[in-house]
């Protein structure tokens, strides 16, 4: 081969927001790179923006049409549309006036979202979804289980695409000893990690600070943090996003990272936390039932502090050996196979 193939990567997500879909490509695409594949990312600080109503940090592109004059400039080979947003709207047209095969990714539960957080009937936004995704070649999914939802609901041509893990980055070694500042040494210290919006149910976590033996951190930040530290300051610290190896130390640190969200996907922030060998308790929902070996790497109830006490006694060496079937090689050469040529 001469050269290498041109892809188009649309997104209504992009960095500085930190999310699970900007994680996952800014994983991948480096990896896609040396498989032959030169990707252009269509974001929206391309073009003008206006901020999305309770998620301040979002911006949506308000002249997507420029989008059109962009992929023609690109002149893509493969065009993979990764959010249903107005980018990703625009870019299917795109390719639907030109007869162009695309691949699409499923990475929100957007029906859910919306009807939780702007009360928006859950019905037409999942025919909008199905709609969207089922002009693709292959639509993307995080989960057998989100599969299984999906088709169930009418979806199309659906290829399994489990994330991966920076396992050199999180790792055990990261674990500190007095990292989090307790009164009672004795205190078990629990941690959630993760956008702080009503819809992830952060304030579930919270409660677990009324329980007696637990403290309870939140890293991460959102349009519910304020109203949540009014509540739970007193037994709940709030510290912020976190990155890097001081993310890294705050998974390890902990005894147990708690996930509370019903609506996610898959949950980077799982595995994240199993790489450092600290388990995971939450309920058994699409997403952590496919990604927490239950009494292994974490644990899965209805009922949030029971997942904890059984997660407090899984051993972290194998909930640390358990993460490492999630790589990003394994992630990339998903997407890598079902990329189609656009003609």
């Amino acid at each position: 081969m001469l050269g290498k193939y041109r892809l188009a990567l649309v997104t209504d997500a992009w960095s500085p927001q930190v999310n699970g879909v900007v994680n996952t490509y800014n994983n991948v695409i480096p990896l896609l790179e040396k498989r032959d594949v030169d990707v252009t990312v269509v974001e929206p600080s391309l073009f003008r923006t206006v901020r999305l109503p309770r998620y301040s940090e979002v911006r949506l592109a308000i002249d997507p049409v420029r989008t059109h004059r962009t992929l023609d400039h690109i002149g893509p080979d493969y065009v993979h549309i990764a959010t249903e947003g107005p980018l990703g709207t625009v870019a299917r047209f795109w390719c639907g006036r030109r007869g162009f095969r695309f691949t699409t990714s499923y990475h929100t539960r957007f029906p859910e979202y919306v009807k939780e957080m702007y009360g928006f009937p859950s019905g037409p936004v999942t025919a909008y979804m199905r709609w969207f995704h089922g002009g693709g070649e292959h639509t993307l999914v995080p989960t057998p289980s989100v599969r299984d939802d999906l088709e169930e609901s009418g979806f199309r041509n659906l290829v399994v695409w489990p994330r991966g893990v920076d396992s050199t980055l999180f790792h055990p070694l990261q674990r500190t000893e007095g990292w989090y500042e307790r009164e009672d040494p004795y205190e078990t210290a629990l941690v959630y990690v993760g956008r702080v919006s009503r819809e992830k149910s952060v304030d579930e976590f919270c409660e677990l600070a009324s329980l007696p033996g637990y403290r309870c951190w939140v890293v991460g930040d959102g349009p519910y943090r304020e109203e949540l530290e009014q509540r739970y300051g007193e037994r709940v610290t709030f510290v912020g996003f976190k990155r890097g190896r001081e993310l890294a130390q705050f998974y390890a640190s902990a005894d147990v990272m708690v996930f509370p969200s019903r609506t996610d996907t898959f949950g980077n922030v799982i595995t994240e936390s199993m790489a450092c060998g600290t388990p995971v308790a939450a309920y058994p929902v699409a997403g952590p039932r496919d990604v927490i070996a239950d009494g292994v790497s974490g644990a899965l109830d209805d009922d949030l502090a029971a997942a904890v006490t059984r997660a407090l006694a899984c051993d972290r060496e194998q909930v640390r050996e358990y993460s490492l079937k999630f790589s990003w090689e394994t992630c990339a050469g998903i997407l890598r196979d079902a990329l189609t040529p656009v003609r």
